[in-house]
């Protein structure tokens, strides 16, 4: 008797020296709520679990009747059960499968599905590879993540099934194609061409953008018009963006490229959109120490140079007179096209209130103000305009006083009236004065006694070089011990005693310094000259009888 070639197979399978985790084909003969039952021509069907015919959806994809590759897990699970696996029979044969690919050196394809710690892991089927971040490009890679979800194209350079450890290369993959495309794009690439790349990394210089096989650097102050801060604001990894070749070094393999170069500069014309003394309205783009800038049309920024920020602020910090963001009126000093700089001015664009005091105020007017601050050299008032004005220690007090003196009596926020001395809104300087509102006693004892007036006074102070005199109330004049007799005199202190009354005779008044030089040597030739004038003016009258030693003795006794 004959039998059917599904016993035949039986039979064959039986004599077989079936090992647990073989290969093996089998037939789905029934389907139940979570099992596939599965004969496989062994002594007894095998269960499968539904979950392993699932798709990602959650579709079954199997039905009663298909033949199915499946794995031996156990001949007898102890109830006499067989036990398979179709999901290992899919690990199995992709395990031979990757590694033919790793001895023949083929391309594998994978999702990746994430970042781990130095690399990536990429699904190849029903088992995840590695791909540490060295080999994820061929050139360095801080920020890979962007590959997430992508499918790439790696070589497998080593497995080990027992530690289900499989590590892959798509630098390897990238280095074989960038090879022959690199040469045919270097074979037309040149200075002006438009060229499509993708970004592959960011720096904050810049981005590099692979052309395809060649990377090209895209410095930062060639992506736009418009002020880059970081060449994230404006470009993310993996954008596909066009770029123009602005320079191209063929021996250094080195390529530079300007994104913002594709379209028009509005640097172009901009002298006459935008001549010198024009007051036009900007937004503060950016703040430094130096100043702030501002800008005025789209990709068109000037510099408002700390000077040029506020008329009563000139050393303020920028961050203090603007924010970021706000909208300010500027006047355009200067263009330089070529350099792409402008320079621009927020207090121009104001009334100088400088020259709002000059037209307001005149030489000579008394005015109300309040001491700002106390220096060595004066004191600083506050002005109408927020501007200041200086009163010198010179034009605190007629009186000699040490500065200490002079602006002791003075505090910060006193009102006082003052006298405008000088005002110079070019150099932004007015002068002011607070003795010019009293008489000067000194200007006018030495209006009232000229060089050569003989006049009287009291000595003060006396010491061997000379004498202080008392000539009017807070008016002195001193006295050389050169100048007290015809003798020479060693020791003024020998002949001159203080209090006592003398008579002197003005040699010299320094308005300047405010110092008055007597002599009484002095005063006897004046009498005698004076004696000697009067006698020769009379010389001729014979009647008067009167002898020049007459004379001198008129001059004396007066």
């Amino acid at each position: 008797m004959s039998e059917s070639f599904a016993e035949l197979f039986e039979n064959s399978v039986e004599q077989q020296n079936v090992k647990v985790g073989a290969l093996l084909m089998g037939t789905v003969v029934s389907i139940n709520r979570e099992k596939a039952i599965v004969n496989v021509g062994l002594k007894s069907e095998g269960f499968i679990s539904l979950d392993e015919f699932k798709n990602p959806k959650g579709e079954l994809e199997v039905a009663e009747g298909d033949i199915v590759e499946v794995a031996l897990k156990s001949i007898d699970d102890g109830l006499g059960n067989t036990l398979l696996s179709h999901a290992d029979a899919k690990r199995i044969k992709l395990w031979q499968s990757l590694e033919t690919a790793m001895n023949s050196k083929e391309v594998v394809t994978g999702i990746v599905t994430g970042a781990v710690k130095g690399g990536l892991t990429v699904d190849i089927g029903v088992v995840k590879a590695f791909l540490p971040g060295s080999l994820v490009d061929v050139r360095p890679v801080k920020d890979f993540s962007y590959l997430t979800g992508q499918e790439i194209e790696a070589i497998v350079i080593k497995m080990d099934e027992v530690r289900n450890n499989i590590v892959i290369s798509r630098k390897a993959v990238m280095q074989e194609a960038n090879s022959a495309d690199r040469e045919a794009l270097l074979e037309t690439l040149e200075e002006g061409k438009e060229i499509e790349g993708i970004v592959k990394n960011l720096a904050d210089y810049g981005a590099f953008v692979d052309l395809g096989g060649v990377d090209g650097l895209l410095h930062i102050t060639d992506i736009s018009w418009t002020r880059v801060n970081h060449p994230s604001e404006k470009l993310t990894i993996g954008d596909k963006i066009k770029v123009k070749v602005l320079n191209y070094d063929k021996e250094k393999m080195r390529v530079s490229l300007g994104l913002k170069q594709l379209t028009a500069s509005p640097w172009d014309s901009i002298s006459d959109r935008l001549p010198i003394g024009k007051k036009v309205t900007g937004t503060v783009s950016n703040l430094t120490d130096y100043g702030a800038f501002v800008r005025i049309e789209d990709g068109v920024e000037g510099l408002v140079h700390v000077s040029e920020m506020d008329w009563t602020n000139a050393n303020a910090r920028p961050s203090k007179i603007v924010k970021l963001g706000q909208e300010v009126d500027v006047v355009i000093l200067d263009v330089q096209e070529s350099k792409h700089r402008i320079s621009l001015s927020m207090k121009q664009a104001l009334e100088n209130p400088w020259e709002a005091f000059e037209a307001t105020q005149n030489k000579g007017d008394k005015i109300i103000v309040n001491v700002k601050s106390i220096t060595d050299f004066g004191l600083f008032v506050g002005l109408q305009g927020g501007i200041d004005g200086l009163i010198h220690l010179a034009d605190i007090s007629w009186d000699k006083q040490s500065s200490e003196e002079l602006v002791s009596s003075y505090s910060k926020g006193q009102e006082l009236e003052v006298v405008i001395l000088n005002i110079d809104a070019e150099k932004e300087r007015i002068s002011l004065g607070i003795k010019q509102l009293a008489e000067d006693d000194f200007m006018q004892y030495a209006s009232a006694n000229k060089k050569g007036a003989i006049v009287k006074g009291t000595i003060l102070e006396v010491d061997p070089r000379g004498a202080v005199i008392q000539l009017a109330d807070d008016i002195t004049g001193y006295l050389k011990a050169g100048e007290i007799s015809q003798e020479r005199v060693e020791d003024a202190t020998t002949v001159l005693k203080t209090g006592a009354e003398v008579e002197v005779v003005i040699m010299n008044v320094d308005r300047r310094s405010r110092n008055v030089s007597v002599s009484i040597k002095a005063k006897d030739s004046v009498e005698e000259q004076a004696a000697m004038a009067d006698y020769n003016k009379q010389s001729s009258d014979e009647a008067t009888g009167s002898t020049l030693g007459d004379l001198l003795k008129q001059a004396k006794d007066k």
